[in-house]
Parts: C-alpha cells; sequence; structure tokens
C-alpha cells in the first residue's frame, strides 16, 4: 500500500525554537510529541538561509541554482507577474511526478515560487491550493509587503477573514478529513508562514492596522516589522502554529490515515531577529549553521521506530527523492535528483549515508561545505574550517592548523561549484534590517 505524505513546513523557525531541540520556552507541545512518536534529525539543512531558494528544492529535489529563479534571495513582491522569475510549469515536481502515479496533491500555505500568470501550485502539481503566493503576508489583512491582497483559493483571491496560521490550518484539516475512505494516497504540503514578521499573534489584529497605516512605509519593505515584536509575541506565534498541527495529526488518526502516513516537519531557513539557535551563531540569510541549520521531525509509524534520533546529513531536496523511493515512483530521467533517499536512516536511525552538502549565497559572497563534521565557510573572501563535532558555535578556525584540510575542501567547493550554473549577475537580494533601523548597529 503507497503510503501518505504530510509535509509541514514553518517559516523562519529556529533550530532551537522547539522544546524538543532545546528550546528553553514551552511552545510547541504538539511538535515535542510528534517528536517522541518518531524520528529527530540533529543535522538537518536548509537548502538555503532564505525563503524562496529553498522552496524551489524543495519542489524539485535539485539544487535551486539550477534555475533561475532560486537564485533570487528571495523573489521578491515586486517581481509579482515577472514571466522568468518562477518555477517552469514543464520541470517535474514532487507534486507533479506523485500526481501522475496516482496522488490526490494538496498545498496549504505559501507557495514563494512566482507568480500569475506564469506561475502557480496549480501549474506544477498541486490539484488543490490554498494560500499565499507571495514571501509573506500580513496575519490579518492579507496583504504582501506591496500592499497587495494575496490570498488565494486556486488561482482565484480568497475572501476569507480570519488569522492565516488558523486558515491555513483549516484548509489542511478539510482536506484531511475529505481523503477519509478514499482508495487514493495523498501528498498533502502544509507551508506556514509562521513565525515569519510581521509579529502577529492571534491577539494583533490592532497591530496589524497599525503597520498598513503608519507613515513611511514602502512597497519593499512595507511589512519588515522593524518598529515590533517581542520574543513573547514571537513564541505565541509558534504556539498557534503548533495547535494547528496537532489539529492535522488529530484528523489523521480521527480518519485512519495515521499509521501509513510519513508526516516531515522542518523550516525553510534558520531563524530571524526572535529566533533561538542555541548553541548555534548566525541567522536568516548565513551560511552559518543558525541560518541553515533547522528542526528535522519524522513520524511514521508503520514503519520509522518511535523515540529514536540520528546525526545522518540530510537537506531539504532530500525530501523528494525519500517520498518518491517510498511511494515506489522513479524521478523525471531528464531531470536527475540532486538529494538522496533517506529511507535507510528511516528503517534503522543507526545508518549513516556518507555525503557532502554545498551552499552558495550571493549575499556577502558566501559559499560554504559540509563533509562529516567539517565545514568550509568563505565569507566576504575570508576564509574559515570548523570542526562542528567540536564546536558548533563556529569559533576556533582550523585553518591554519590545518592548511591541507582546508585546501582540499576548497578544491571540493570549487569542483562542486563547476557543476552548477552561473549565478545571474542579475540575481536580487534582500536585506531586511540595516544598521539605520536599528537602534543599535549590529555586531
Amino acid at each position: 500500500m503507497a503510503p501518505n505524505f504530510v509535509f509541514i513546513l514553518a517559516d523562519d523557525l529556529g533550530y532551537a525554537d522547539l522544546g524538543c531541540s532545546g528550546g528553553r520556552t514551552p511552545c510547541s507541545p504538539e511538535l515535542d510529541r510528534l517528536a517522541t512518536q518518531g524520528l529527530r534529525f540533529t543535522d538537518g539543512y536548509s537548502n538555503s538561509p532564505v525563503c524562496s531558494p529553498t522552496r524551489f528544492a524543495l519542489a524539485t529535489g535539485r539544487f535551486q541554482y539550477r534555475l533561475r529563479g532560486g537564485n533570487d534571495e528571495p523573489i521578491a513582491s515586486r517581481h509579482r507577474g515577472n514571466p522568468v522569475l518562477g518555477l517552469p510549469p514543464e520541470h517535474p515536481t514532487l507534486p507533479s511526478l506523485l500526481r501522475d502515479a496516482g496522488y490526490a496533491t494538496a498545498l496549504a500555505g505559501k507557495w514563494h515560487l512566482g507568480f500569475l500568470p506564469h506561475f502557480g501550485p496549480l501549474k506544477s502539481g498541486y490539484q488543490e491550493f490554498f494560500g499565499t503566493m507571495s514571501g509573506g503576508i500580513d496575519y490579518f489583512t492579507h496583504k504582501d509587503p506591496a500592499g497587495q491582497h494575496d490570498l488565494w483559493d486556486g488561482e482565484q483571491e480568497s475572501h476569507r477573514t480570519g488569522y492565516v496560521t488558523d486558515l491555513i490550518s483549516d484548509s489542511a484539516v478539510d482536506f484531511v478529513k475529505r481523503r477519509e475512505g478514499r482508495a487514493a494516497p495523498f501528498l498533502l504540503s502544509v507551508h506556514y508562514t509562521a513565525p515569519h514578521w510581521p509579529w502577529e499573534t492571534r491577539d494583533d489584529e490592532a497591530e496589524a492596522l497599525r503597520i498598513q497605516k503608519r507613515p513611511g512605509a514602502t512597497a519593499a519593505r512595507g511589512l519588515a516589522h522593524l518598529d515590533g515584536g517581542s520574543v513573547a509575541t514571537y513564541l505565541t506565534m509558534i504556539r498557534h502554529m503548533d495547535e494547528g498541527i496537532g489539529r492535522i495529526l488529530e484528523a489523521l488518526d480521527r480518519t485512519g490515515a495515521a499509521d501509513d502516513t510519513l508526516v516531515v516537519f522542518t523550516s525553510d531557513n534558520g531563524g530571524e531577529r526572535f529566533s533561538d539557535t542555541w548553541p548555534l551563531v548566525g541567522k536568516k540569510m548565513d551560511l552559518l549553521e543558525g541560518g541553515i541549520r533547522v528542526p528535522y521531525i519524522v513520524r511514521w509509524p508503520a514503519r520509522v521506530r518511535a523515540g529514536r534520533t540520528t546525526a545522518q546529513l540530510a537537506i531539504t531536496m532530500d525530501w523528494v527523492a525519500t517520498f518518491l523511493d517510498a511511494a515506489g515512483v522513479a524521478p523525471h530521467p531528464d531531470y536527475p535528483l540532486d538529494g538522496i533517499s533517506l529511507l535507510p536512516v528511516l528503517d534503522d536511525a543507526d545508518v549513516r549515508i556518507e555525503r557532502e552538502l554545498f551552499w552558495r549565497m550571493k549575499f556577502r559572497n558566501q559559499k560554504a561545505m559540509r563533509a562529516g563534521s567539517w565545514k568550509y565557510l568563505s565569507l566576504d573572501g575570508d576564509e574559515f574550517l570548523f570542526d562542528l563535532s567540536q564546536d558548533q558555535r563556529e569559533r576556533a578556525n582550523h585553518g591554519g592548523r590545518e592548511p591541507e584540510r582546508l585546501a582540499a575542501m576548497r578544491a571540493r567547493y570549487a569542483e562542486w561549484e563547476a557543476t552548477m550554473p552561473a549565478l545571474p549577475p542579475d540575481a536580487m537580494f534582500f536585506i531586511p534590517y540595516t544598521k539605520a533601523d536599528l537602534a543599535q548597529p549590529s555586531s
């Protein structure tokens, strides 16, 4: 029997925000319970430290750099209608491959892979869609950073009212309930905008209206919530998302689908201003660990042993290969996957698959590679070599102590980079905060 898949993606969640990954404030009881019921990856990574590039990798199972839109850091709301910046409908995706194999497919939440009329979830394999096309929307007004209404049912604007985290949860729960008794397996992608700014809980509708009306807001930075938010607000936003995830898991139980459903939870990149990334340093936009190492929880009662952890290196694009492997569906022969199937690790948490991971960012000319416990990092032309088994905070640069290892990893990175398309000269990056935005300069 083919399994069902539920892939849950948070937005800008820090590595240690959840209790099960070291969080210091209880805000995630449902996800913590999910971790006890399955397998937690301690060394799971996102394909990028920023939104849409990771989503290209999640959709295709390939390095995002292979597609033009995957090189913008990220695709911005001002690119609405751009015919180039997006996921080409002709490119095979996880939902399109599973759909063609008989799966029902749905996305509830954030797309961020290009705008209509050229791109969209229904053009890339999803049969149902409710959510947002852009990188982020206000939780109450449902407007994107450019001030455009951005909530959709399929390819029609949705005028549902309410807190968008709850609306995404409602849509996901509804889909699970409607699948009860149907023979076809399903793929449900649940891509929350939480806990991405603006920093708004269910009780903060007045703050949403203030943000909308404040003077000096620009199309590029209209939702960048530099004058509000707090750790308490941020943690409450996670709790609202966690409650919704609990409702989705309950729906799986009530419909009898839980045992045969592979559930994955992770984040699109590392944490933001109010996130907890301890013991890691760095945040969103950084190739330091705090920008790319993210929570990973996997539950599949029929196959995955509960209560385990693994240090297996994993990255977002691996889940395409893993889901296809579990479903017995072959990838498209003309679009070979860059990710690997993690199914052997799901079957036995003690299994280790030796591999290398690579990243690049136009922002600050960043390059990174991980092999085993070693990490190579180049930042603004400065090179670093870290032993993450001893120094997860990336404080001790071993480059001078081990010049041969540094040279070998630099050379290996160059070999990998030569297999990727060149970085487009017009690729854009977005810096949400500048020194002028903050009371104190960043260190």
